[in-house]
């Protein structure tokens, strides 16, 4: 997958509905989110994409791609959505795993906010 094609895939996850996850995050995926419960599987995930807002808006800045074997491309970014007044912005890592000839699913992606306090929940 050339790159232009690897951030419009990651920009559809930011701003698409629940069928673009049932379409591209893998069910064994594993998500680390600051929400609760924290970690997700790709079931999880698209659940509660069901159930949230969706960002009108994304962009990406400092983007990484890294292929590291045939058929796996590891991205990180740092991500600034946006979904009327409110804003949010963070560290972002996903893992792209391809199936078949032009057919990839998300395996891992990570968030990590900025400026936001993530609650403990070992202290709750």
């Amino acid at each position: 997958m050339e790159d232009t094609r690897i951030w419009e895939f990651e920009r559809d996850l930011w701003i698409g509905e629940a069928d673009v996850y049932r379409q591209r995050v893998a069910d064994d995926c594993v998500m680390a989110l600051p929400a609760t419960p924290f970690l997700f599987d790709g079931e999880a995930a698209t659940r509660a994409v069901e159930n949230t807002p969706r960002w009108e808006q994304v962009e990406f800045a400092d983007q990484l791609v890294h292929r590291p074997q045939e058929g796996l491309i590891v991205i990180g970014y740092r991500a600034r959505a946006s979904r009327g007044e409110e804003t949010y912005h963070a560290l972002c890592t996903s893992t792209l795993h391809r199936l078949s000839h032009e057919e990839w699913v998300v395996v891992q992606h990570q968030q990590t906010p900025f400026g936001v306090m993530v609650a403990d929940p070992d202290q709750a």
